[in-house]
């Protein structure tokens, strides 16, 4: 859009800031992943096409031969891929389904799930977020499957995000299913946006924590940190 970015050309200020302004300062306005209203009026066969056909018009514009065999079929590959593979947490349709059972052997000091893999993407850049997830809760009388909790993280992990906004919305999500607020939430991740762009550091790391119920003591943090570590 010549000289004006949309955002000034709208007029979009944060907290007096312009986008320009803010830069790579990852800030995040909600909880909530950001979504139009009517995000779902458009069937995924139909985002698809959409999405392939702009994404023909930024490779065309950046001078790449579309008729190349190497890349005639790419805005259709990634098309498949922003709908099907990383952005599909975007859809509700896709949240797992979630099954309880009954705390038969009476566990109830704290579960640990460490080194959940998830790969995401930075809502800033659009460029990749590579990281580890650790969970833990402890039981309010039902438990859940091991493999649920990574696909939570999944879910939430599948969409632009940033990763306070992803930490919180886990955490929220395990106490509302869990029925608990004993529930603890930790992210290790590498920012693609930090290491292969702009200020170009490979070696920094973000972590991100959520602490609630019992486990938001300097105990439990230190008790749940140990098992971590070993």
């Amino acid at each position: 859009m010549n000289t004006e970015t949309i955002s000034q050309k709208n007029g979009h200020h944060l907290n007096g800031f312009s986008a320009e302004d803010i830069g790579d300062d990852h800030l995040f306005t909600s909880l909530d992943t950001p979504m139009k209203p009517n995000a779902f009026e458009m069937s995924n066969d139909e985002k698809k096409q959409r999405i392939s056909i702009l994404f023909s018009e930024i490779m065309d514009v950046l001078g790449l031969d579309l008729t190349d065999d190497s890349l005639q079929g790419t805005p259709d590959r990634v098309a498949k891929m922003y709908v099907e593979e990383i952005f599909s947490g975007l859809d509700p349709e896709n949240k797992p389904k979630i099954a309880l059972f009954d705390n038969k052997y009476q566990y109830n000091q704290m579960l640990v799930e460490k080194n959940i893999t998830f790969y995401s993407n930075c809502e800033h850049h659009f460029v990749p977020i590579i990281g580890k997830a650790h969970i833990a809760y402890k039981s309010s009388g039902k438990v859940i499957g091991l493999s649920k909790l990574n696909r939570i993280v999944q879910y939430y992990a599948k969409r632009p995000q940033v990763q306070e906004r992803l930490t919180n919305q886990i955490a929220n999500e395990l106490k509302t299913v869990l029925d608990t607020e004993d529930v603890a939430v930790i992210i290790d991740a590498k920012h693609l946006c930090v290491s292969s762009r702009g200020v170009k550091d490979d070696t920094s790391a973000t972590v991100t924590t959520y602490y609630g119920g019992e486990f938001n003591t300097p105990a439990k943090i230190a008790e749940l940190q140990n098992y971590l570590n070993n």
